[in-house]
């Protein structure tokens, strides 16, 4: 009787599963997923993150359960409790997917993959949570791809993706012997909650990926060209979690959006405006995994000269807590805080005048990003942060400086956004409502708005910040004394 363990990572789904499938040809079948931060660090997953993985584990224990199996959880390392786990079951085969990009699951899995193959058990990996393998995208000089462009050429180029494969019916019990954690052992939520607004917000699990799926091919797709860059509409996927924690998989979007395309060409637009989305979430995790430092340092070396400011704690702090006086990011920082994502475009706006205007490290807005996003990807957001610094692959310039006050006139005209996160600001017209400090005292009073008490001054004046950090990158990036792009 041939004994399988199929190690759950960030796949937790049970449908277009393709170790899962594999692992099914053989007698017995054990589920695992094993906890181990440690083994991330320095990227251990953040307070949003690890609310969501509660909830996506416990949505697998349900759907594995209904197919007659059941998930077992352990703590790590991974390798000592998959050597555990296989001499208790006799196991002799490992099936996982070995396509995450991040360092830290790279290393893991090399340090499992050679532990168990010395212990005699064959190791099986397969991809799913990419469409590409990132080594074998290359440059014509056979460099890796350091610009979006030619990168998601060359992946269209590729080999389309085979058909999504439905999930099992049935699979095997585990054997009643083999022990597991309860999943509140892993202590994944917040000891003091203040996940209402996350819980109010989002449907984790594999069932939650398909409806959100499914609502977005047919309320937002059509539009999605504009209706992406608008904050207070739904016009986005908001499939990011989902696709993090591997409760769907590229292909079984690009499946669903192919389909709704063949039965409407009308939605072509739409269509392809929304794949080439998806091409930067695989350029993220591309990047990811050529450059592996980037996390924590640019890609552009010049970049490692730039003069931040020195005394950025107290704008830092005001940041965060979404009280810079400038409402279009403030009404996006407090969305993060309590649903755990904010808008796109509004993302890019927070960036800007963080690493811009208020000139803190880049690194500090990541790892609150990090922290407090229930979609915080490695990849992602190490590009979305060194696109804005303008110190990564194909980044902005660092003279691109986002006005947030142009920009919230843009793609919020009526206010709805703001004053659905800024209420204390709701009673002012529109055409004060993206630059309050510059309404007429009339105007603040019949909005019963007294600033500096209800809401904030700009916590630094738009222009001379910009002009400020104009200066910091001639006098310290485009110095002839330091290195050119690394």
């Amino acid at each position: 009787m041939r004994t399988a363990i199929v190690w759950f990572r960030r796949d937790l789904r049970v449908a277009d599963h393709p170790a899962l499938r594999a692992a099914r040809g053989c007698d017995r079948l054990i589920p695992v997923y094993i906890h181990g931060p440690d083994e991330d660090a320095p990227w251990a997953a953040g307070a949003a993150s690890r609310w969501w993985l509660h909830h996506s584990l416990s949505a697998l224990q349900h759907a594995l359960g209904r197919r007659g199996s059941r998930l077992l959880i352990c703590k790590g390392p991974a390798t000592e409790a998959l050597l555990q786990l296989a001499r208790e079951a006799d196991a002799t085969a490992l099936f996982w997917s070995g396509d995450l990009p991040e360092p830290a699951a790279r290393r893991q899995a090399a340090q499992v993959r050679s532990a168990l193959q010395v212990a005699g058990i064959s190791c099986h990996e397969f991809g799913g949570y990419l469409l590409h393998i990132p080594e074998a995208l290359r440059t014509r000089g056979g460099q890796p791809f350091r610009v979006f462009t030619p990168f998601w050429k060359a992946l269209q180029q590729s080999a389309p993706p085979s058909d999504p494969q439905p999930a099992p019916r049935a699979l095997p019990p585990v054997p009643g012997q083999l022990h597991s954690l309860p999943l509140a052992a892993l202590e994944l939520l917040p000891r003091i909650r203040w996940d209402s607004g996350l819980a109010a917000s989002w449907r984790p699990g594999e069932p939650g990926a398909r409806k959100r799926l499914a609502e977005f091919a047919a309320t937002a797709l059509a539009d999605y060209p504009e209706g992406r860059d608008h904050p207070a509409e739904t016009g986005t996927s908001r499939l990011s979690p989902h696709l993090h924690f591997g409760e769907i998989t590229p292909r079984q979007i690009l499946h669903v959006v192919d389909r709704e395309v063949a039965m409407s060409p009308s939605l072509l637009r739409g269509a392809e405006a929304f794949t080439r989305q998806l091409g930067w979430r695989e350029f993220g995790a591309y990047l990811l995994h050529h450059f592996p430092h980037t996390p924590e340092a640019p890609l552009d070396r010049r970049f490692e000269q730039f003069r931040w400011r020195h005394d950025y704690a107290p704008l830092y702090d005001a940041w965060r807590h979404g009280a810079t006086g400038y409402p279009i990011v403030d009404a996006g920082l407090r969305e993060l805080w309590h649903t755990g994502w904010m808008h796109n475009r509004v993302r890019l706006l927070a960036a800007s005048l963080l690493v811009k205007n208020l000139r803190v490290p880049w690194q500090e807005g990541a790892r609150w990003f990090w922290d407090t996003l229930v979609d915080a990807d490695l990849g992602n957001n190490t590009l979305g942060w060194q696109w804005v610094a303008g110190c990564g692959a194909d980044a902005a310039p660092f003279f691109r400086v986002f006005n947030p006050v142009l920009q919230a006139q843009r793609h919020d005209p009526q206010g709805r956004y703001v004053r659905r996160w800024l209420p204390e600001l709701a009673g002012l017209p529109d055409r004060w409502l993206a630059r309050p400090w510059a309404a007429p005292a009339t105007v603040l009073a019949s909005a019963g708005v007294v600033l500096g008490r209800d809401y904030p001054q700009p916590v630094v004046p738009f222009a001379p910040s910009r002009q400020e950090a104009l200066d910091a990158w001639h006098q310290s990036v485009r110095s002839p004394r330091v290195h050119g792009p690394g």
